[in-house]
């Protein structure tokens, strides 16, 4: 049967089942996950992200390989599956480290062999290369049932991604853009702190005197004989010369960007929608469109040679 979700308008659901439907709670998905044991074939490039012939391929492709290093007294390894609405991991089931994360937004395949009862696979997109992997293990006859789990998690991992990413896309982009605008404030913050110590440690050099030498400054004053500027002290106004007003302050140019400390001043009303993190916009576009792609579940014939179960 096929699983399809439309987000062109209105999210629609489409579900065709032959005889099942899901096997699982939602809270089983939800708050827990659904392991199951099976061996692991490995994974091959493909070159769509879906399609039954792409995965009867890649399944040929990948019992080949596994014949040649049976010969070569290798067996196939282990591994543990976790389902759940955060994805399939795939583990070493001795010491339980991930070999495999597939996010299920990622997954737009999933099929079942027929005829052999263990063999199921699915397709996944790669989160560092963007290619497309077939995934193949071989499970204890429990193929069909794995293949509904995933199917399951997609439908509840998109229902979820509906409720708290897809309805405030902009109000999470504009919260990231404001985390990372904190993040520069703080960087900022602490450079000029290290400046203003570097500043600090040079005058307090220049302060003293030369062993059994007498200082004949006051310490009222600084390296150029001016009264240090103190923040506590008011600032007293210049008086009159000559009759004249006192000229007027220095202002610094329109056309100048940095401060005194060579860094960019911080403008509140400058901090526009561009400033958002592009990483945070990827990532909620990217499950926008995975959502968008579909899982499709598919029971199929891969091949007419079953894989011995004793390798």
């Amino acid at each position: 049967f096929q699983l399809f979700f439309n987000l062109k308008k209105t999210p629609t659901y489409v579900y065709l089942f032959y005889y099942k439907s899901w096997m699982h709670t939602p809270e089983a998905l939800a708050k827990h996950y659904i392991a199951y044991n099976a061996k692991f074939l490995g994974n091959t490039e493909v070159e769509a992200p879906k399609g039954t012939e792409v995965v009867k391929d890649a399944v040929r492709k990948l019992k080949f390989q596994r014949h040649i290093k049976k010969s070569e007294g290798q067996k196939i390894p282990k591994v543990e599956l976790q389902i759940s609405i955060y994805g399939v991991k795939i583990l070493d089931p001795k010491t339980k480290d991930v070999e495999h994360n597939c996010q299920l937004h990622r997954i737009s395949f999933c099929a079942d062999d027929k005829t052999d009862k263990r063999i199921f696979t699915f397709i996944c997109k790669d989160s560092e290369s963007n290619k497309h992997l077939c995934y193949v293990f071989d499970s204890e006859k429990c193929a069909e049932e794995i293949t509904l789990t995933i199917g399951q998690a997609f439908d509840l991992a998109y229902k979820k991604f509906l409720e708290s990413g897809g309805k405030d896309v902009e109000t999470r982009k504009q919260i990231g853009g404001l985390q990372k605008r904190i993040q520069e404030l703080e960087t900022e913050n602490a450079e000029l702190k290290k400046q203003l110590q570097d500043l600090e440690e040079q005058l307090m050099i220049a302060h003293v005197p030369p062993v059994g030498s007498i200082s004949t400054r006051q310490q009222s004053t600084d390296i150029f004989d001016m009264v240090p500027f103190s923040p506590v002290t008011p600032l007293v106004p210049v008086p009159a010369s000559n009759g004249c007003p006192p000229p007027p302050p220095t202002t610094l140019p329109p056309d100048i960007s940095k401060d005194l400390f060579g860094a960019e001043p911080f403008d509140p009303f400058t901090c526009g929608a561009a400033d958002f993190p592009p990483d945070i916009q990827s990532k909620l576009d990217e499950m926008q469109e995975g959502f968008k792609m579909g899982l499709t579940l598919e029971g199929t014939v891969f091949s007419l040679d079953p894989l011995d179960g004793r390798c």
